[in-house]
């Protein structure tokens, strides 16, 4: 851990390898984020033979791929995720990686708790050959918004920081254009889930590996807070009890500069005048 870092580096790793043994359980926003992914994958017309996949809980995006005749690599934050699929555990700001190993990196659900995510996204263009691509998911800015209004709810005045600082739509486009890629693309979707109490939602969050790992944590709440908190929630209830939270995905690609991409044309290389151009046609 530096003194810059926002995360808990081993607290995410640990927390990244105790949810191994009940994942399947809670997976259901990485399957939303990997489908996703992988459909984006299916509308490009180019071939990608060496992928790293960054994010691996478990064998779903290595199988898909695979299927697909590709060679994948993975990496994850959590020792246990990566030994499972017989990866590299690496934070996505630390990659281990020579520069142009991979035509492909897909990115699922880990960079909305990494410490540099502009140093992430560089060194994951770096990892790319020219013209690859790098495909991510990760929740961001309105995520969470009952469970937030709830716990600043139970704790009051005294309330500490519980949800980690969200990335939104705009700014994530702006760090893709930085990294330096090419096209740069970020764009959002919104995945609501309806929980008849609030502890169920903390229990998915911990079992999909999503607890806070902040460096400033807050202490885990005094049962009073606890207790107004989850009241807090269930107010927010529809009629049939249950209360609908939002999961907040960002979506990003960009490519790896390459001369064969197609480029804005050399100033004054036009042959029609725009004037010209915009004419009525008789």
């Amino acid at each position: 851990m530096t003194q810059a870092d926002i995360f808990d580096r081993a607290l995410r790793a640990k927390r990244r390898d105790r949810m191994m043994a009940r994942f399947a359980g809670h997976d259901f926003l990485y399957r939303a984020m990997l489908d996703e992914l992988l459909d984006r994958l299916g509308d490009v017309q180019r071939d990608f033979a060496d992928v790293l996949v960054i994010g691996c809980p478990d064998g779903s995006a290595r199988a898909a791929l695979e299927a697909m005749g590709k060679r994948v690599v993975c990496a994850d934050p959590g020792f246990a995720a990566a030994k499972a699929q017989g990866g590299v555990q690496a934070d996505e700001d630390a990659l281990p990686f020579a520069d142009e190993s991979f035509d492909l990196v897909i990115a699922c659900g880990t960079l909305d708790s990494v410490n540099d995510l502009p140093g992430a996204l560089i060194l994951m263009r770096r990892v790319l050959r020219p013209d690859g691509l790098m495909l991510a998911a990760f929740t961001g800015a309105g995520s969470l918004p009952r469970l937030r209004a709830a716990l600043m709810a139970g704790e009051g005045d005294r309330a500490g920081q519980h949800i980690h600082p969200q990335v939104d739509v705009r700014s994530a486009g702006d760090l893709l254009a930085r990294a330096g890629f090419t096209m740069p693309v970020a764009d959002g979707d919104v995945l609501t889930v309806r929980y008849g109490d609030m502890l169920r939602l903390m229990h998915d969050l911990r079992g999909m590996g999503a607890g806070n790992v902040l460096v400033s944590r807050a202490p885990a709440l005094r049962r009073e807070a606890l207790a107004g908190a989850a009241g807090h929630f269930a107010a927010a209830a529809d009629p049939d009890g249950k209360t609908a939270e939002q999961m907040a995905i960002l979506y990003l690609s960009g490519w790896k500069a390459d001369p064969s991409q197609a480029g804005p044309a050399r100033r004054g290389s036009a042959t029609v005048s725009l004037a010209e151009a915009l004419k009525p046609k008789h």
